[in-house]
């Protein structure tokens, strides 16, 4: 079976009855090839495709309140129309107790490399086609540039490859349509059969090197077989006591994952982190991950996390980014041979929902933190010390939200930022916010391209 007809056959298998009747909604999507930005020579990517698919601003149909629930205290929320339970015997034991604390330093290579003959391989260009193609009555999603920061120093692209990150609370489909209660977007919007596919398609898009996720809900029936298929090692930690399994019919917990390209990376270790609040273990997680990079042999540490929600809760998030921020020092520190003095630190980039505005403790603690992290998307800003006025944008029945909650950090002196994917605008997001027809979470995905900074001893 060649490569298309295999492609074709996962998602059939994975994504069965898409293809519904059509019916009456949004606009049909016009499709746009990609805007050309060229990179710089020294950040070229075989089969990279630069820039997000092009969109244009058309009608969008009208939207109306969901209804409100008639039961005074539902034990449980229904789900919509969720066709079926998908989450595989892999999930079952997640589901069974809560989760203990892990330790910080498990054996090496705990997540092994499925057998590459095991693996069905997915055309990435082709499943992009199909993606586009069950997308065509849906809107395009909005147009979004890569920014190349003129400041940075450039990459040796044979030496040291940039590498692209990407970060996304992608909405757990059981909160998206039993919990969150988005007002302003109607059910058929979140419909699971289609809104795989137009989170696919931004990955697709961007085909990132780490991929950082939060609210994975179909982590073992979709995300798990697609993205071993093109080509990525991954990583999945459900939340102990996941909201969504309070949702009718829900597919399991949701939690953290964590995806690397195989092509460019090896796996040294992994921790599941249980993070902790004044000795005390929580609901939120984190996945650590130390990396080597197959082009220049040098390591990296990546940590996906989700902090908790909801205002009033700054005290705890604090702490459990307290609580991180120690575990991270702890893993990233290489300490000289039999002894305890540490005489080095691995480069580190954090990705995470940290429902966190710029201006909590939280912030404040990666921020100052000793591992001399810094964000990203300060970087768009003209000072260089703004984050960006939203992450997240959405309509509830409390009102409406726009925050800056989701960041990508990263240690200064030993990583460089090379470019940054920028945010839509108001006029693209919509008057219903998000989530919508044209966009499959009330998050944005966050890019940027990084490479490593040239040691002192390099320079020699």
């Amino acid at each position: 079976m060649n490569p298309t007809r295999r492609c074709s056959a996962l998602v059939n298998q994975l994504c069965a009855s898409s293809r519904g009747p059509a019916r009456s909604g949004p606009a049909p999507r016009t499709l746009f090839l990609p805007s050309v930005l060229p990179r710089p020579a020294a950040g070229v990517r075989t089969g990279d495709p630069g820039v997000g698919v092009g969109g244009v601003k058309g009608t969008r149909p009208q939207l109306k309140p969901r209804g409100a629930s008639t039961t005074a205290t539902p034990p449980v929320c229904p789900m919509g129309s969720s066709s079926s339970r998908l989450f595989g015997t892999l999930a079952q034991p997640l589901n069974s107790a809560p989760l203990a604390k892990q330790h910080l330093f498990p054996e090496v290579n705990t997540d092994q490399d499925l057998d590459q003959d095991e693996l069905t391989e997915v055309d990435p260009d082709q499943l992009l086609r199909e993606c586009e193609e069950i997308l065509q009555r849906r809107p395009a999603r909005p147009h979004r540039d890569l920014v190349y920061l003129s400041h940075a120093a450039p990459a040796h692209l044979q030496h040291n490859p940039t590498i692209r990150v990407m970060q996304w609370n992608i909405l757990a489909q059981a909160l998206g349509e039993g919990k969150d209660g988005f007002i302003r977007c109607p059910l058929d919007a979140l419909n699971w059969q289609e809104r795989k596919y137009l989170i696919l398609e931004e990955i697709l898009t961007y085909r990132p090197d780490i991929l950082c996720l939060q609210e994975v809900d179909h982590y073992y029936d979709t995300f798990q077989p697609i993205m071993s298929g093109l080509g990525y090692h991954g990583s999945f930690l459900a939340k102990p006591w996941s909201p969504c399994l309070d949702v009718e019919q829900n597919n399991g917990p949701d939690g953290c994952a964590l995806f690397y390209r195989r092509s460019r990376f090896s796996l040294q270790a992994t921790a599941h982190l249980r993070l902790s609040a004044m000795m005390l273990p929580t609901n939120q997680v984190a996945i650590v991950q130390t990396l080597t990079c197959r082009a220049t042999g040098r390591q990296l540490c990546v940590a996906v996390t989700h902090l908790k929600a909801r205002s009033g809760w700054e005290r705890l998030r604090s702490a459990q980014g307290t609580d991180l921020l120690h575990s991270l020092r702890t893993i990233t520190s290489q300490t000289a041979g039999g002894q305890n003095q540490v005489v080095s630190a691995l480069p580190l980039v954090v990705c995470g929902d940290f429902n966190a505005e710029p201006s909590e403790d939280v912030y404040r603690r990666f921020r100052s933190s000793p591992l001399g992290l810094d964000s990203a998307y300060k970087l768009l800003s003209s000072d260089g010390q703004t984050e960006p006025p939203y992450t997240t944008w959405k309509i509830r029945p409390s009102g409406e939200s726009c925050s800056t909650l989701d960041y990508i950090w990263y240690t200064q002196n030993a990583l460089s930022v090379e470019c940054l994917l920028d945010l839509p605008t108001e006029d693209q997001i919509g008057p219903d916010r998000l989530p919508s027809y044209h966009y499959p979470s009330d998050h944005l995905s966050l890019l940027c391209d990084i490479s490593f900074r040239d040691e002192p001893h390099r320079l020699m």
